[in-house]
């Protein structure tokens, strides 16, 4: 089950991002677990949706083990890293299009933790929401969080420059879409000037001008990347408690999408 879940060549760009294993000069304690075991009952709980406890033993580390080295890489920011070394082999290989990208949101419930708000679409209970932007085929190249009641206008310019400077086939690294699709909740003046500025064409959709069927032609491809990140099941509902923890997950799912194109 370990090498279903964390085929060779994910292992091998995990194992370039992974801290170092810290050394004991004293000596004694308990046998470290392996990293690809670990790491293979984290992706478990993420993709099954069930609790640290019930972690299968066949993986050898217990559920605490592996919830406490979830939560040391999170802190280390190696969910990130993963996600953008997944990009940067997607990048060389010419995989990534960058010709027309899209943001859009999702909202889930909350039981508690920060980062929250009342969701205005689900009668104000507590929610957060997951921001993303994808290349043109579907491929998340940005993602972050906030609360249920952050208008989506408010989350355009940290995602656009959340996007890591990305490998290409030929020439430099980008981080830049030529377009930009979003629907009428990203349809504002300051907005389109401040992607005018960075060279950004900005087909948003207009209030009040444009019918909300057209918004479909372009837009289908982020609606079917929400679509995958519900096969990670961790993320129907969000139970952790610290933001920066709900955002691993999400960085684990976006990682398994892009690995998955890898892998074609």
């Amino acid at each position: 089950m370990v090498e279903r879940l964390v085929p060779e060549g994910l292992w091998e760009l995990f194992q370039r991002v992974v801290p170092e294993v810290p050394t004991r000069p004293q000596g004694g304690g308990r046998r470290r677990y392996g990293d690809r075991e670990v790491l293979a009952a984290i992706i478990f709980v993420a993709t099954t949706g069930c609790t640290w406890a019930q972690v299968p033993p066949v993986f050898g580390p217990s559920g605490a083990t592996a919830h406490r080295r979830f939560m040391e890489w999170s802190q280390a920011r190696v969910w990130a890293n993963l996600h953008r070394l997944v990009l940067d082999e997607l990048g060389s290989r010419g995989e990534l299009d960058w010709s027309r990208c899209a943001i859009d949101s999702v909202n889930m419930r909350v039981l508690k933790g920060d980062l929250t708000g009342p969701n205005p679409v689900d009668r104000g209970k507590k929610g957060s929401k997951i921001h993303l932007i994808t290349e043109r085929t579907g491929l998340p190249v940005s993602i972050g969080i906030s609360g249920a009641n952050l208008h989506d206008s408010q989350a355009l310019e940290p995602l656009v420059r959340g996007i890591p400077p990305i490998r290409s086939r030929r020439g430099p690294r980008r981080r830049r879409p030529a377009k930009l699709h979003g629907d009428k909740g990203y349809d504002y003046d300051h907005l389109r000037r401040w992607l005018r500025q960075r060279g950004i064409r900005h087909p948003i959709a207009r209030k009040g001008i444009e019918s909300s069927k057209r918004l479909g032609r372009h837009r289908w491809t982020i609606e079917r990347t929400m679509s995958w990140l519900a096969g990670c099941r961790r993320l129907h509902r969000r139970y952790e408690r610290k933001a920066v923890h709900f955002l691993a997950f999400t960085s684990i799912a976006c990682t398994l999408i892009c690995y998955r194109r890898l892998t074609k």
